[in-house]
Order: C-alpha cells, then sequence, then structure tokens
C-alpha cells in the first residue's frame, strides 16, 4: 500500500461518522419526507438497521485482505485485467459522488448564504482547501478530523437543544397514515445514501493500525450518524410540518433559522452552516483520497500526492459543466442514485467476496 501513515480507531470512528453525516445533514430529511411524510423519523431508523448489517461484508474483506485496498484485491480475486475493470466502475462511482458533493455545497452557499458569488469561485476555493489536505496524507487528515470532532458535536447539542421550544409533536401523527409502504420506500433510499456510501471506506482499511477491532469503529461511526440524521429529520418535520419539509431543499437550514429565544438569541443557523461545512469537507476529503490512492495503485506508481491537483481540477469542472441546475441534482439524488449506489455499495463488494471464498483466495498476515 501507498499510504504509510496509520489512523487509529477512534480515528476511524470520527471519520465514518462524519462521512456519513457529511452532506446528508442538509438534504436527507426532504429526501425521506417526500416518500414516507411525517413517517421520515420510522424509514431512517429502519435505514441504521439495515445499513449497520452491510458492516460485516465489508470487514469480511478487509479482513481477508488486511494490507490491500479495493483496487489491489480486485486485481488478485479476479486477475489483472478483470480486476482493474471492477476497480474502474468502483472509481467511476466514487468520482460522481464527489463531483455531487461539490455541488451541493456550491448549490447551498449561493442559494441560502452567499448569492452574489459565482458557484466556481466556491467550487475552486473548497477543492483547494481538500487538494491541500489529501497532499498531506491519511494521518494529517485523521488528526484534523479529531480536532474538529468535539465542536461538531457540541455544536450540534447546542441546535438541538436551541430547537426543543419550537417543537410540535403533533406534526409526527399520524403514525402510518398511508401504511407501510411509504416508509419502505424512504428506508431504502437512506440505506442507499448515505449508509451504503461507507463503501469508500475499502480504501482506507489497511491504514487502521489494528484492523481486527475496525468492524466495531464503523459500526459506532455510522450508528452516531444515523442518530444525528435521525434527530435532524424528527426536529424537520416537528418544526416545519411533513408538507414544508418536502418542498425545501435544505429543510434542516430551515429549522435554524426558527431559532428564537425571548427574541434575543435567533437567526443563528451558522451553526448548522458550520456543521455541515466541517463534515462535508471530510466526507470531499475521504473521496478525493480514495480515489488518487486507487489511480496510483492500479497504475503502480510509486506516490498518489501529485494526483491530487489535476484529479481536483477535473472534480472542479465537471461540477460546474455536468450538472445544470439544482432541479436535475435533486432529481437525479432521488431516482438515479439509489440504483447506482446499491449496485456499487452491496452488489460490487458481495460479488467480490463471493468470488474470493470459492477461488480461496486471501492475503490474511
Amino acid at each position: 500500500m501507498l499510504e504509510k501513515g496509520k489512523i487509529t480507531i477512534r480515528q476511524l470512528t470520527i471519520f465514518v461518522m462524519l462521512y456519513t453525516v457529511g452532506s446528508a445533514i442538509l438534504i436527507i430529511p426532504s429526501i425521506l419526507v417526500a416518500k414516507a411524510k411525517q413517517d421520515a423519523w420510522i424509514a431512517a431508523i429502519a435505514g441504521i438497521g439495515l445499513g449497520l448489517l452491510v458492516i460485516p461484508l465489508y470487514m469480511a474483506l478487509g479482513k481477508r485482505f488486511p494490507n490491500m485496498t479495493f483496487a489491489e484485491y480486485s486485481e488478485v480475486i479476479l486477475g489483472k485485467w478483470l480486476g482493474k475493470a471492477v476497480f474502474a466502475i468502483f472509481f467511476f462511482y466514487v468520482f460522481i459522488i464527489a463531483v455531487l458533493t461539490l455541488r451541493n455545497i456550491g448549490d447551498f452557499l449561493t442559494t441560502q448564504i452567499m448569492q452574489q458569488t459565482p458557484i466556481q469561485a466556491i467550487h475552486i476555493c473548497v477543492m483547494v482547501v481538500v487538494i491541500m489536505g489529501v497532499k498531506l496524507g491519511l494521518e494529517p487528515l485523521a488528526r484534523a478530523a479529531e480536532l474538529f470532532f468535539p465542536w461538531v458535536i457540541l455544536l450540534l447539542i447546542m441546535l438541538f437543544v436551541l430547537l426543543a421550544p419550537q417543537v410540535e409533536m403533533k406534526n409526527l401523527q399520524p403514525v402510518l397514515e398511508e401504511g407501510f409502504f411509504p416508509v419502505l420506500k424512504a428506508t431504502i433510499s437512506v440505506f442507499t445514501f448515505p449508509f451504503l456510501g461507507t463503501v469508500t471506506f475499502l480504501m482506507i482499511y489497511p491504514a487502521v493500525n489494528r484492523i481486527e477491532k475496525a468492524g466495531r469503529a464503523v459500526f459506532t461511526g455510522m450508528l452516531l450518524g444515523g442518530l444525528v440524521l435521525t434527530v435532524i429529520t424528527v426536529l424537520s418535520i416537528s418544526v416545519l410540518g411533513a408538507d414544508q419539509v418536502a418542498r425545501n431543499s435544505f429543510p434542516s437550514y430551515a429549522i435554524a433559522r426558527k431559532i428564537n429565544i425571548g427574541h434575543f438569541l435567533e437567526r443563528i443557523e451558522a451553526i448548522l452552516a458550520i456543521i455541515w461545512i466541517l463534515t462535508i469537507y471530510f466526507r470531499l476529503s475521504i473521496m478525493h483520497y480514495a480515489l488518487v490512492l486507487g489511480i496510483a495503485e492500479s497504475l503502480r506508481l510509486r506516490t498518489y500526492r501529485f494526483l491530487a491537483f489535476p484529479l481536483g481540477v477535473v472534480i472542479v469542472t465537471f461540477s460546474i459543466f455536468s450538472v445544470p441546475n439544482s432541479t436535475y441534482l435533486a432529481t437525479f439524488n432521488k431516482t438515479t442514485l439509489p440504483l447506482f449506489v446499491f449496485t456499487i455499495g452491496l452488489l460490487l463488494p458481495l460479488l467480490l467476496l463471493l468470488v474470493a471464498v470459492m477461488r480461496k483466495v486471501s492475503r490474511v498476515k
């Protein structure tokens, strides 16, 4: 593996939690409510359960090839050229998600906070910081995440406490008004995004200093991230009502605007913006790191760091020209993306594991 740095179990837990929350904290309530209405919180909880069930699959691959990334053991399992083709599919998935994530950043900031700023400028500024982090390596990124994590938790607690007076539990009723089918559709949505997206960590497991405990770290990180998204979904519905949440592109930001304590403490939605910017930065950095590392390993390069800049330029270019507008992005997120993620996040790792077992291939220490 080209990455010489190591990350701890604690750092992996934080990575997974921040990656799971990422851009989902802003858009997942509207996606779920559009399908399940006031029962979206049930779908969020069910989605956590399904997401946790996939962890053993990922860890089975990680423990079978403890010193190899997805890019490397794909070739070991399937052969050189077929393995490269499978990794190319995986690479394409992570690349598309990185492009959409960067576009989410631009859409949010240009519509909610910095309306007069060109979206291109925002994309470039964000990607510059991401490139800097990736060029430093995984270990410094993990230390930065560890440093910012307590602040994210503190700001989340502040947000939840300050929103408590605005909660109206009647907005969560009636329960299961339209039966289980809408809840099932919403559960599949949240299962694919963001939980199946943690397949990206198959490029990071070899850097964990205690791979035998990585499963517990991923479990804890995904559970924490899922609980945050569930609480945000409940707050969005109980404060705004299901109809408004479904119509709003960023409902969690809208509820933060409603904070009003004695007409003195109000309009502090910057709390949510800071949380989101921190979590989405690490989400995008992890994806960018996985992409450049995968390219370097697939092409047998001696280092991956010099690839961070050119690939960043490509991501910025695609984020501007491949997504015509925010409506197109929202439609893609609700229709095409779930099937895409399901294929790469579940079927592809399952196929690799089955072939590895049948061929009795492993690289266990």
